[in-house]
């Protein structure tokens, strides 16, 4: 809903400029907020929509995985004829049904004929029904690789989401830097502009001053020396807002993955106007808590569990396999072969101690080489990514230290620069009062506006870092 409404607003208002060079205008300046900014980066950035993907891949391993205990249907015949003789005719159908712990079902039907039939195959004249089951009694009784897949793939699921968030985690970092960026360079030109606007003015005013007499000429020459030199930092304020704004427009993307750029009468949240203010208890998280949801330790998490499972089936190859294949015999579609003179009283044993195929196969390594080397294998890949873990846990636990101080740091810079505004324009206003009554010089006026420009900078200049600091917390936090 919130996307709709978004979509409606940009839309309608026509904030942004296509890539094709074709304008747009409106008649009165829009605010572009940070929340909607970073909703809009979220809902169409192609790094957002491939971090979507991620998910669909996931989905589509499970489905996968979950094949492995499709039942199959078979069908297999073998017919030899030469010289006029129809040697055998060999066929079956079968229907075999995996299991989760480890059994395989089978129905099948068989049927031969044929004058030199090898006597194994010979059956009943109507074909023979058969239903057995095979099962791993020892490699493969607790965990298989069917079962290991299944598992790994549900794992991957809950991966590619803790990786989803992070891809879209470090983009909105990177996003957030830019923004504020762009804020801080329209809030920076605007104060030059006023500086352009009252050196301007001042010039005018000292040239009739000296045209009247009462100021000498290098007052004057000083002043448009003033202008000129306001001037040029106006022109490099006025292209640095054209590359931030540039920057910005990286980020900004429409559906059919159509780039766009922000237009001219769009404008960031104003950082003259705004206060930092950091509510009670938002850094007071402890770290272990914050770390125990961010994406990327989840995504480590999740992929020692899923080198878990892989370790239990390497150590499930560390036994000897026992396979045991039991099948019932039908004449036809009868298993007590009542045609053959059973009795119904005689049935059960009919069916289960005479007409069956039983098989047992054994096989084990003497030195197990192989299945040794792979075990040691998974534990090294465990230990390996159990190392990256506590890595990154005590990078981001760092992070979250760091940040928070210079939260509280940077706060305490803007408080006490805003102080040294108000005694700059405190100072400048007396000497504007001295410069009047000709107790000044032009030189010391435009000294002291210097100094509260310069002032006025460095307090926008923190609050665009509070403003990233502020991100890259919630970055460090996994809550972008």
């Amino acid at each position: 809903m919130r996307s709709c409404i978004l979509i409606f607003l940009f839309g309608s208002l026509l904030f942004f400029l296509p890539t094709t060079g074709t304008t747009q205008t409106a008649d009165t300046t829009e605010v572009f907020t940070f929340s909607d900014y970073l909703e809009w980066v979220r809902t169409y950035h192609p790094m957002a929509r491939r971090a979507d993907l991620l998910n669909r891949q996931a989905e589509a391993n499970q489905l996968a995985a979950r094949g492995g205990f499709d039942p199959k249907l078979s069908a297999d015949i073998d017919r030899k004829s030469f010289d006029g003789k129809r040697y055998f005719t060999v066929g079956e159908g079968a229907l075999k049904i995996p299991s989760w712990f480890g059994a395989e079902f089978k129905m099948g039907y068989l049927w031969s004929d044929g004058i030199f039939l090898n006597p194994e195959n010979n059956l009943p004249i109507n074909g023979q029904a058969v239903i057995g089951v095979k099962w791993s009694l020892g490699q493969g009784l607790f965990i298989d690789e069917r079962r290991t897949a299944l598992q790994q793939a549900r794992l991957l699921s809950q991966r590619n989401e803790a990786e989803r968030r992070s891809m879209v985690n470090n983009l909105l970092l990177d996003a957030s830097k830019s923004y504020w960026d762009w804020s801080f360079s329209v809030a920076s030109l605007r104060i030059i502009e006023e500086a352009v606007r009252l050196a301007e003015q001042r010039f005018e005013a000292v040239r009739e001053s000296y045209i009247q007499g009462a100021s000498p000429a290098v007052d004057t020459l000083e002043s448009f020396l003033q202008v000129q030199n306001r001037r040029q930092q106006q022109q490099e304020a006025v292209l640095v807002v054209t590359n931030t704004r540039q920057r910005l427009s990286n980020f900004l993307w429409y559906k059919n993955e159509i780039p766009l750029e922000v237009g001219l009468t769009l404008e960031p949240e104003n950082l003259e106007i705004w206060n930092p203010n950091i509510p009670p208890g938002t850094l007071s998280t402890p770290t272990q808590e914050l770390l125990m949801s961010h994406p990327d330790l989840q995504s480590y998490r999740f992929q020692l569990e899923q080198q878990q499972v892989d370790r239990r089936l390497k150590a499930e190859e560390l036994k000897p396999r026992l396979d045991v294949e039991y099948n019932l015999l039908a004449n036809q579609f009868d298993f007590a072969n009542r045609s053959n003179g059973s009795s119904d009283a005689s049935w059960w044993n009919a069916v289960w101690t005479e007409n069956y195929k039983l098989g047992v196969s054994f096989e084990f390594p003497l030195f197990l080489r192989k299945e040794r080397g792979k075990l040691q294998q998974a534990d090294l890949k465990i230990r390996d990514t159990n190392f990256k873990y506590l890595n990154k846990r005590q990078e981001l636990a760092t992070y979250l230290d760091v940040y928070r101080q210079q939260l509280f740091n940077v706060q305490q810079q803007i408080n006490l620069g805003r102080d040294m505004v108000v005694n700059y324009e405190r100072l400048l206003e007396a000497e504007t009062e001295k410069f009047r009554i000709g107790e000044s010089s032009i030189f010391l006026l435009n000294s002291r506006e210097q100094k509260l420009i310069e002032s006025q900078t460095k307090v926008l200049k923190l609050k665009a870092h509070f403003q990233k600091l502020d991100a890259g917390y919630q970055w460090a936090a996994g809550t972008l």
